[in-house]
């Protein structure tokens, strides 16, 4: 009977505190990193759908960098301007191209950085 008690609790199987509090650790680290990432990627497809809207309704690289700087007002778009989108003619298309990053601070020097480009169609 006592030889049975112990064989019993050598078989116990599980999750150190250690590991829980490691586990832990990364959830909660995979969610501060994700809730910054969500509003980017948010942006970025403000972004693309500002340049295909301009490209569409208007004909000069003037107009285009204009109508996207007004519907970047409208959408909070603060990582590009339309300075720095690049205009050209593709036949009788205007195809606005765009290209930007963005970071996020970590811890001390570390950064995630995410690089985005587009171009419209």
């Amino acid at each position: 009977m006592y030889s049975n008690r112990f064989a019993s609790r050598s078989r116990q199987r599980g999750l150190s505190f250690i590991g829980v509090i490691f586990i832990g650790l990364i959830c909660v680290a995979a969610f501060a990193i994700g809730g910054q990432s969500v509003p980017i990627f948010l942006e970025y497809q403000a972004i693309n759908k500002a340049a295909t809207k301009a490209a569409k309704e208007e004909t000069t690289v003037a107009g285009i960098r204009g109508a996207f700087d007004r519907a970047g007002a409208i959408d909070n778009i603060s990582s590009i301007s339309g300075k720095d989108l690049e205009v050209t003619k593709r036949g009788d298309k205007n195809v606005v191209s765009f290209k930007y990053s963005r970071e996020i601070p970590l811890a001390g020097p570390a950064y995630l950085v995410y690089r985005f480009e587009g171009q419209t169609k």
